[in-house]
């Protein structure tokens, strides 16, 4: 497949690398311009590009940039093919994005990146640590292999999506319609917490929207409390003490 991923950071650069491996036709973009990462897209198996570039004529669009900048995709994604399966990887959180109108009210982070891209999207990649997810991919079948939660309405691009994370090295669990994506956003037992499949769908099944907000924020307060550089062993301990 011809897939074009936006933004070349910890999330984007893995996802371009399994996928090149796979033998998919990766296009690396990032705001900065293709001179800025050609030596990450090499070192990927990917061709660094231009940000329309990278969408026109793909099959798949995946957008891994944070998350206030994503409305200054709409414009880009339009040269996108109407059929291309759009997927997101981000994640909103106020204490670094600030509080943004409708989804710091708490509407559906998918449905408001929807809104802003203009484009029906998948949700996935969203519920695993940037250093988890660089270093803890395992083969099909391995006992303990990581799930990640895959959401949205639109069958054939969900399978897609599935097929995708399956061949980045973690089982891919349906979780449902974008409605519904709040199930794997941050503040729910199924963020972060590295679960495999079989736990992942109880997780989500758990999850409380009405304590979202409240958890996520207290995953935050959590972390900042430890000052200096946090591991991503600590961020793993701490989103599992908060969220399960």
């Amino acid at each position: 497949m011809r897939i074009g991923i936006l933004g070349a950071g910890r999330i984007g650069g893995t996802i371009a690398a399994r996928l090149s491996a796979a033998g998919h036709a990766v296009q690396l973009a990032n705001s900065r311009g293709p001179e800025t990462i050609r030596d990450l897209a090499a070192a990927a198996g990917a061709t660094a590009a231009h940000v329309r570039a990278a969408v026109t004529g793909a099959d798949v669009v995946i957008t891994s940039v944070p998350f206030p900048q994503l409305p200054s995709l709409r414009e880009d994604l339009a040269f996108a093919p109407g059929d291309a399966v759009i997927i997101d990887t981000s994640n909103y959180f106020p204490f670094k994005d600030g509080v943004i109108a409708g989804v710091g009210a708490g509407e559906v982070e998918s449905t408001w990146v929807a809104d802003q891209l203009g484009r029906p999207i998948i949700k996935a990649w969203n519920n695993i640590l940037a250093g988890s997810f660089a270093t803890k991919a395992s083969a099909v079948g391995m006992p303990g292999r990581i799930a990640l939660a895959v959401a949205g309405d639109d069958a054939t691009g969900k399978a897609i999506a599935m097929d995708l994370v399956e061949a980045t090295g973690f089982d891919a669990v349906d979780s449902g319609g974008i409605a519904d994506s709040w199930r794997q956003q941050p503040g729910t037992p199924a963020y972060c917490t590295e679960l495999d499949a079989a736990e992942l769908r109880r997780a989500l099944a758990s999850a409380d929207r009405s304590r979202l907000a409240e958890r996520r924020d207290l995953m935050v307060t959590r972390m900042l409390g430890l000052g200096g550089e946090v591991s991503n062993d600590d961020l793993l301990r701490l989103s599992r003490e908060v969220y399960l």
